[in-house]
């Protein structure tokens, strides 16, 4: 069974627009923060945004008025809305589940990742 499966990644122009979506399995999900991360060519895997089980938000200072994060309980499933894309946006992004209910900031913080998709963004 695979707890996390990520989508909606491909090619964008920048200025373009794409929405990630993270289908989790119902073990995985509840209870959990969750988490985008992204890892360029070369570069630690970082986190862009975070949403904690309550639906407080975090993002980092690079994507901030960009993207959105949010999550539906409901279908056990967390979005990445990314608009204004750059070409410096371009990397696989990772879905993570949490160890608890607040999404953190390090990669240790989580216990679930998805196989990644992959984002570029062409100038």
């Amino acid at each position: 069974q695979v707890d996390l499966a990520e989508s909606g990644g491909g090619l964008v122009q920048a200025g373009g627009s794409l929405r990630l979506s993270c289908a989790a399995s119902r073990r995985t999900f509840v209870n959990s923060g969750m988490g985008w991360f992204r890892q360029a060519p070369g570069k630690e895997r970082e986190l862009v945004a975070g949403i904690n089980w309550s639906g407080i938000t975090k993002y980092d200072d690079s994507v901030k008025g960009r993207f959105t994060i949010s999550r539906d309980n409901a279908k056990n499933t967390v979005y990445l809305q990314m608009n204004s894309l750059k070409p410096e946006d371009t990397a696989v992004y990772y879905c993570a589940a949490g160890r608890t209910t607040v999404a953190g900031v390090k990669q240790n913080d989580y216990a679930h990742w998805g196989q990644g998709t992959q984002v570029t963004v062409s100038s």
